[in-house]
């Protein structure tokens, strides 16, 4: 059993009539990489500002590292923390390289480190530039190195890839790797399901401040069960003995366009169908995709949203 270094319990946080976090559990491992997921406003960067310490809760106990994070000895646990907000802001006059400097003297971290941190972030040719000078993308990988000043143990993340091109984030997801192989915890906040899909340890769904469910992708597509898409490449003479094929399967749903045929069925059937596909003439190739994490939350929206929906009196 891996440590437990991040608990959340029952936290709730309201601005006036708004609920922006509605009673969240979370147990976030050491050496991981979490991520809370959904659309804007589900509440995520409010719950990274309570964990954090930036906000108070209304109600709630969050503990890292074993500290309170309301509590005295939380002050030295901070100082182990990378924070990367979903808006960084800068000091314009200042070049890339001051402002590591200026934000490690604040943090106590160890300057020397601030040149190999803009390497690492791809900004070393522009370490003396300005960052007025900076376009949105390397804002961004500045805020990176800059949550990496003083070599933290854990690391929040706010929408880190705003703003990077395709190679950029690309560059990104390594360099988590990188440091989850050296034990660094890591959270981050994304609304680019499609993105992280394969990059992150376990997912927490969001919606309307409100915590759906929590595992891997792979468990959230058991529990949630929702249909495999199979895509078959067929050759033009095959279709009669697919459909004769296809019979023993009546609650799958098939739709044939020329040579192309695309397959829905349940996980329990999935290999059932692989077997009777596989043994048919005429089948050229097949590709079975599953759910997205996209679709996955959309499940899990539409079922909380049917939950809530009062019963039909008749």
């Amino acid at each position: 059993m891996k440590e437990n270094i991040i608990k959340v319990r029952q936290v709730t946080k309201r601005y006036g009539d708004i609920l922006a976090v509605d009673s969240a559990n979370l147990s976030i491992q050491k050496g991981e990489i979490f991520s809370l997921i959904g659309h804007n406003g589900a509440g995520k960067s409010t719950l990274f500002k309570i964990m954090l310490g930036l906000l108070q809760p209304g109600s709630g106990e969050i503990g890292i590292q074993g500290k309170a994070v309301n509590g005295k000895q939380f002050r030295q646990v901070r100082r182990h923390i990378g924070y990367l907000p979903e808006n960084v802001v800068f000091y314009d006059h200042l070049s890339g390289l001051e402002t590591l400097r200026f934000l490690g003297s604040l943090k106590g971290a160890d300057l020397g480190t601030c040149e190999a941190l803009l390497d690492k972030a791809g900004l070393l040719k522009a370490a003396h530039r300005p960052v007025r000078g900076y376009s949105k993308g390397m804002r961004q990988r500045l805020g990176f190195a800059q949550a990496l000043l003083g070599k933290p143990e854990i690391l929040f993340l706010d929408e880190p890839t705003t703003g990077l091109d395709p190679a950029g984030i690309r560059e990104f997801y390594q360099s988590l790797n990188e440091l989850k192989q050296q034990g660094m915890t890591i959270i981050l906040s994304s609304h680019n399901l499609a993105q992280i899909q394969e990059k992150v340890d376990r997912i927490a769904l969001m919606k309307l401040g409100s915590i759906l469910t929590v595992g891997t992708v792979q468990e959230l597509r058991e529990q949630l069960d929702l249909p495999l898409q199979f895509q078959v490449a067929l050759h033009p003479s095959a279709e009669n003995s697919l459909r004769r094929a296809l019979a023993e399967f009546p609650d799958c749903e098939t739709h044939i366009d020329g040579n192309m045929v695309s397959i829905s069925c349940s996980r329990e059937q999935k290999m059932a169908l692989l077997t009777t596909l596989a043994t048919t003439e005429g089948i050229e190739d097949i590709h079975i995709q599953e759910p997205s994490l996209e679709d996955l939350f959309l499940g899990y929206v539409d079922e909380s949203t049917s939950s809530q929906q009062p019963a039909v009196q008749n």
